[in-house]
């Protein structure tokens, strides 16, 4: 048997630990990505939500101010009306018979003044004549005294009926003012929300004025938001507001914030409650009331609809923006680090102001490196950056800074993954 040469065996044992190497290697598994984002230019806001329904700017229930059946109804639910239109009559004849009575009161008592009148001159020339008489000595005392006070009655008689003519007058308009009120009209220009009452319907208005529709001033609609106990603080009126419609979630209606209640509406039954001897302790949420008006041309808002209302606390817009997570806490200044290259320490361990914060950006061969960046509004989703980075850089977010590691990427110096206490290493001889 022929032997084989041992350089023959060396070089096979070199090549099969060659391939053992490389079958190892390639099982290895791959880093895995960074998760990066642009840095873009956009809007950044920080807002309030809440939930809010929606009213007519102006919402009137009309009611009949006389009794009667009511003989016509002039509108339908839907209709528009304009302020002082006509919406229903109510039989007038009642109140006609008032009026036509009120004025035969009045006339009546025009007649009675005017005897009176004519019982006053005469009684005051009665008098006269007794004043002559007296003197002249051809009559007693007694009988002037008598005509001096005839005549004062009959004057005061005459003030009497005057006094009873103004009241004639004021009961005359008054079934004036009643025969007009058998024509209901709209106080205002809206929409006819709602009927209450029917054509034939009797109604009755001594107790109280019977609604006999309902109108809204559909043009301006006004939305009563129910902003929460811990939000209230922040909003006040005048700031910007809009809001989306279950019906069309894309689109937004804008307006500003009218007022803030300084109270919620559980205060009126905690004032009605308050004679109670019985104490308890209420651990309903409390909600304040803000109103928002806004325009509606098109008619597309309704009474009662519900909003998903966003109030704008502050706002920045078509600045440079970086997402929240890639944000990652200052190391605390001041802290000594291994001394690992020549030169100035890293931009990481300068003293820093409180708005500044970590970013790694992503180099052109994929590296991460650490930059320092000055953040403005932050609504810890999208941040609002002030310098450190431009747009079209990508920058790690804050979960692949924790995978940096291992990633087989060269972490920075002294950075550590997390955005939660300082990096590792920073607190190390």
């Amino acid at each position: 048997m022929r032997k084989i040469p041992k350089t023959y065996l060396v070089i096979g044992g070199v090549v099969l630990v060659g391939l053992l190497l490389l079958a190892m290697c390639s099982r290895r598994p791959k880093p895995p990505a960074l998760a990066t984002a642009t840095i873009t230019r956009g809007d950044v806001e920080d807002t309030v939500l809440a939930t809010g329904a929606l009213q007519p700017f102006q919402l009137v229930s009309v009611g009949a101010q006389v009794s009667g059946r009511v003989i016509s109804l002039k509108v339908a639910v839907g209709d528009h009306v304009t302020r002082g239109q006509v919406i229903a009559t109510i039989d007038p004849v009642p109140a006609t018979n008032q009026l036509r009575t009120a004025q035969a009161s009045l006339e009546q008592m025009f007649a009675q003044r005017a005897a009176q009148a004519a019982t006053l001159a005469q009684d005051e020339i009665a008098l006269r004549r007794q004043s002559i008489t007296l003197q002249a000595q051809a009559s007693s005392q007694a009988d002037y005294d008598v005509a001096a006070a005839t005549q004062k009655s009959a004057k005061a008689n005459l003030a009497a009926l005057d006094a009873q003519i103004s009241q004639a007058r004021v009961s005359l308009d008054t079934a004036r003012v009643n025969l007009g009120y058998t024509n209901v009209v709209a106080p205002i220009d809206g929409d006819v929300l709602a009927v209450v009452t029917k054509q034939g319907q009797t109604v009755n208005a001594v107790q109280a004025a019977p609604t006999i529709v309902i109108l809204g001033d559909m043009s301006t609609m006004t939305v009563k938001a129910q902003i929460s106990e811990a939000d209230v603080v922040k909003v006040k009126p005048g700031q910007e507001v809009y809001f989306t419609i279950l019906g069309d979630a894309k689109r937004r209606f804008y307006g500003k914030l009218r007022s803030v209640a300084p109270a919620p509406n559980s205060i009126v039954s905690e004032v009605n409650n308050a004679s109670s001897t019985t104490s308890s302790t209420s651990t309903s949420a409390i909600y304040y009331d803000g109103l928002v008006d806004v325009a509606n041309p098109d008619r597309v808002l309704k009474a009662d609809m519900t909003a998903q209302v966003t109030i704008e606390v502050s706002h920045a817009r078509n600045v440079v923006t970086i997402p929240s997570a890639a944000l990652d806490p200052a190391p605390p200044a001041g802290v000594p680090i291994p001394a690992r290259q020549a030169g100035p320490p890293p931009a990481m361990m300068m003293p820093r102001a409180p708005n500044q914060h970590l970013v790694l950006v992503v180099d052109a061969k994929g590296r991460a490196q650490p930059r320092l960046v000055t953040i403005g509004l932050d609504n810890k989703v999208t941040a609002e950056v002030l310098s450190g980075v431009q747009p079209g850089e990508k920058v790690v977010t804050g979960q692949a800074i924790g995978q940096t590691a291992t990633a087989g990427l060269p972490p920075a110096p002294g950075l550590g993954g997390g955005r939660r206490g300082p990096p590792p290493g920073l607190g190390g001889p």
